[in-house]
């Protein structure tokens, strides 16, 4: 057997999120690489993500790996999977690893950026990757609000509804809040999200940009561990993972170059 390690991009505006789902609503990202990876491979083929993205949420950077007894070159695999997957994913890269490497064991923390188009007139050209706010934003308290939110903490507020079970305490390494024109971006890096947990940061620090909440507030959020306290989720099409760091020299890169950390 050998271990096969992908980097994948998507766009998933018309995708039903990453995780393939039993009663076969939509297509999705798993769904269609498990299905890609069959025809090349000449066999069933099972792969492992390290993030589940959402319905309508995006990717630079999707780790998966896959085990086969196929003889098909590593370097092969991107160019053979076009024929085979809708053009909305691409998988970007494929190399040969030891069979012990496991995506969820490999880890050092993810990347993920919200987008948003800041301005009274739409953007028609980019609204499949924005959230579109109307009223201006105030981007130096988005990141106050952005570092209370910094270290370990009990995130149960800023988690989805409907999640399945997880540990709730997460760290957050790095937020960075940067508007260039129109253009708004939030920045994440953390060890690990849960469910909606991005899209929730981005809908209370855009509250709080919008002077609907108080940076004073956000500590009270957290220690009360509950959904309701705090508004509305985000829309998932302004959400892109950006990257998965496999080694924290990588990840610490990127901290400093980006986070000034």
């Amino acid at each position: 057997m050998r271990n096969i390690r992908i980097i994948v991009a998507y766009d998933g505006t018309d995708l039903a999120g990453y995780q393939k789902q039993p009663d076969d609503k939509g297509l999705t990202v798993q769904g269609c690489l498990e299905y890609g990876l069959s025809k090349i491979c000449n066999e069933p083929i099972q792969i492992y993500g390290a993030s589940r993205t959402d319905a309508g949420v995006h990717a630079k950077f999707q780790v998966c790996t896959f085990q086969t007894s196929g003889a098909i070159p590593a370097e092969n695999i991107p160019r053979a999977m076009i024929a085979h997957i809708p053009k909305d994913i691409v998988v970007l890269e494929a190399v040969e690893i030891p069979l012990d490497w496991k995506p969820r064991w490999n880890i050092y923390g993810k990347e993920y950026v919200y987008t948003i188009h800041n301005q009274l007139i739409a953007n028609p050209l980019t609204k499949r990757y924005h959230w579109h706010v109307k009223k201006p934003l105030n981007i130096d308290l988005m990141q106050a609000a952005g570092n209370e939110l910094l270290g370990t903490h009990d995130f149960t507020t800023l988690k989805g509804t409907n999640s399945t079970p997880a540990d709730p305490v997460k760290t957050i390494i790095g937020i960075h809040v940067e508007a260039e024109g129109s253009h708004v971006t939030i920045s994440v890096v953390g060890d690990g999200f849960l469910y909606h947990m991005v899209r929730n940061i981005a809908g209370l620090l855009v509250d709080v940009g919008l002077g609907r909440r108080k940076v004073e507030d956000i500590k009270g959020y957290l220690a009360a561990k509950d959904r309701r306290v705090i508004g509305k989720t985000a829309p998932a099409q302004g959400l892109c993972l950006e990257e998965i760091f496999f080694t924290k020299e990588r990840q610490q890169e990127v901290l400093q170059n980006k986070y000034s950390i």
